[in-house]
């Protein structure tokens, strides 16, 4: 059963008072930490991150409240605040040994990055997002029918009680639902693997739509605050997205480029879940921006 990157090895690395991420490292040089998207593991990158770790030491954590990293309860919106997240990272890449770092995510893993890169700008050396849109411009952008896209970031945007049970009582239709519509190719995701997003994910409710929920609210005032300070993200950036723009009605590129002046915009056209469906594509696009 593929639970494991080939050739890394696997570490408990705590970051905070009650938090110790499960984390698979391996290769040597240049650090660069690649985080999980929904409703997904480590486990995404394991194609990406066996050809970097050739000429680049490579994290790989499950993000906190997923995968076999802890999940503490929600004492407040900010245990799952992406900067609560994007904090975890920058203390596991100390714990390693690396004070400055490269930083790509997909998903929710993207989010915890770019927030990374405002926090913690001289940590975060450059910077990749895939298949994802700043919080703030990702609500803005959402309207009437062509919202029902995003049902899940409603349901879980409610309070505590009602998404957690509804969820809980059908978590591997639920998850195994993302899995299968937004891939453009399912054999990209092997029964295996999808086992394991599954069990993960039917393992996690609570924490996963903590998350969601902080999206909803703290994290936009977040992104707000910067963009009223004007904020940007001054590193190396990379966006890899799906042609969302064409069906939503908006230009990606330009929302990008208002938060990363210093940006390299790609369109693909693989699925939502393209560092499994397109590894060569994005490992093309990690090892570009990684020289810029």
């Amino acid at each position: 059963m593929t639970t494991t990157i080939p050739g890394f090895d696997y570490l408990r690395v705590p970051v905070d008072e009650d938090v110790t991420l499960n984390v698979a490292a391996g290769g040597s040089g240049s650090p660069i930490v690649l985080l999980h998207g929904f409703p997904q593991t480590h486990l995404m990158w394991r194609h990406v991150a066996v050809d970097l770790a050739a000429d680049h030491t490579v994290i790989c954590p499950d993000l906190r409240g997923y995968g076999a990293s802890d999940k503490p309860a929600a004492r407040d919106a900010d245990t799952y605040a992406k900067r609560t997240m994007a904090a975890d990272i920058v203390a596991l890449a100390r714990e390693l040994g690396h004070e400055r770092f490269a930083l790509a995510g997909h998903d929710r893993g993207a989010l915890v990055a770019v927030r990374a890169g405002l926090d913690h700008p001289d940590a975060i050396s450059h910077l990749a997002a895939l298949d994802v849109l700043p919080t703030l411009d990702m609500w803005d952008i959402l309207h009437g029918a062509s919202a029902a896209v995003a049902f899940h970031l409603y349901l879980m945007a409610q309070p505590p009680g009602l998404p957690e049970q509804m969820i809980s009582a059908s978590a591997d239709a639920f998850f195994g639902h993302f899995l299968d519509v937004w891939a453009q190719n399912p054999q990209a995701i092997p029964a295996d693997v999808r086992a394991e997003y599954l069990r993960a994910s039917r393992e996690a409710v609570p924490s996963i739509v903590a998350d969601y929920r902080a999206s909803a609210g703290v994290d936009i005032e977040h992104d707000r605050a910067d963009r009223a300070a004007g904020n940007l993200l001054a590193m190396p950036v990379a966006v890899v997205q799906q042609d969302w723009g064409a069906a939503l009605g908006y230009d990606a590129a330009a929302l990008w480029r208002a938060w990363a002046p210093n940006l390299e915009h790609h369109t693909t056209s693989a699925g939502h879940f393209m560092a499994e469906e397109a590894p060569t594509e994005i490992i093309k696009v990690l090892r570009s921006l990684l020289l810029r």
